[in-house]
């Protein structure tokens, strides 16, 4: 939940996000709002030349735009070097962050009493905090929401209602974990054996850095021997799942649906689209930026842009496409026959 709406004028806003004021500084603006949806006292903002239109159309009281675009609006305006950054500044003063709620513990919560409570701690209806855990000031764990023994949670930390985390996990300072996320769950081991499948056991840990931000229903699993690692600053997105050792470097952001295999090693500064799937025990070095839907079977060592998304077709086009996929070695070989009879080619050549 959200606070009320405050107005404010564009000189004490510019003051403080750090932009300039063109126009009436005395202009007072309520609330955030798109372009296509302002009103004469809200704010917006201008990144995209694409949508010069909207900026045309807008009756916004007052935009955040680049200094190269301010002939674009009539209207008062703050000038910042990255004003959809300068923006989320704004949205926050204006609005505020999500609601703290009352320090102190619900009454029907269930804390140990072993656990060590910093100070402004919020634990919310029915939470449960087992044994020796340890929650660091200004930590908000929501109803429902369960914390197992010995898990250690940082300051100013916010565990949304209903997350679970399992006995041992750590979780650093201003993170903030959402509805539905589960960390340090059992990572998926097992043997085949004449009986049928020996579970491994998963004796190691998750330890998550700091400014780490989980999505909704992203689950995390604790490692096998060794413990699985999200750097300081990761953000994943809903609906990720991290398998058992996996190794996330700082800054990494990772969007909806994908899966990362045991073991695996992403770099630092990563970005990684939606439904990617990335193959167990391999490496992704620092700065690489993967398309959604991408496959990866093997380990990135350069920097870059990777991609291994098919286009959709109309389905009798994909037909065909398959087909002649099933034929590919059949065509490959005529291919170079022809190239040996042209002299392009010399026998015995790849």
């Amino acid at each position: 939940m959200t606070n009320e709406s405050q107005s404010i004028s564009l000189a004490e806003l510019a003051g403080r996000i750090g932009a300039d004021v063109d126009g009436d500084p005395a202009f007072t603006v309520s609330g955030p709002a798109s372009l296509d949806r302002a009103t004469a006292s809200d704010l917006s903002f201008f990144s995209d030349r694409r949508r010069s239109s909207d900026l045309a159309a807008t009756r916004a009281g007052a935009v955040i735009l680049a200094r190269d675009d301010r002939a674009l609006f009539d209207g008062p305006c703050l000038i910042a070097e990255d004003p959809y950054l300068a923006f989320i500044d704004a949205c926050r003063i204006l609005v505020g962050s999500e609601s703290s709620g009352s320090p102190g513990v619900d009454e029907s919560a269930r804390v140990d009493a072993s656990v060590r409570l910093g100070e402004g701690v919020s634990v919310g209806a029915s939470a449960v905090v087992e044994r020796g855990a340890e929650l660091g000031n200004d930590v908000i764990v929501g109803a429902t929401a369960f914390v197992g023994a010995g898990a250690r949670i940082g300051a100013s930390s916010r565990i949304a209602p209903g997350v679970r985390i399992y006995p041992g996990c750590r979780i650093g300072e201003r993170c903030r974990i959402e509805a539905g996320a589960v960390i340090g769950a059992p990572g998926f081991g097992y043997h085949p054996s004449e009986e049928g499948w020996t579970e491994v056991p998963q004796i190691g840990s998750v330890i998550i850095g700091d400014d780490v931000d989980i999505g909704a229903n992203t689950t995390v699993d604790r490692g096998a021997l060794n413990d699985t690692v999200i750097g300081d600053g990761v953000k994943l997105d809903n609906l990720i799942q991290v398998a058992h050792n996996v190794v996330i470097g700082d800054h990494t952001a990772i969007a909806a649906c994908t899966g990362i295999a045991g073991s695996a090693r992403i770099g630092k500064r990563c970005r990684i689209g939606g439904k990617v799937s990335i193959v167990g025990h391999l490496s992704i070095v620092d700065d690489v930026t993967i398309h959604a839907a991408t496959v990866i079977t093997r380990s990135i060592s350069r920097p870059g842009v990777y991609s291994s998304t098919l286009s959709a077709h109309t389905a009798p086009r994909w037909r065909r496409i398959l087909a002649s996929l099933g034929r590919i070695d059949e065509i490959v070989a005529r291919v170079r026959a022809l190239e040996r009879a042209a002299g392009l080619r010399e026998k015995g050549d790849h």
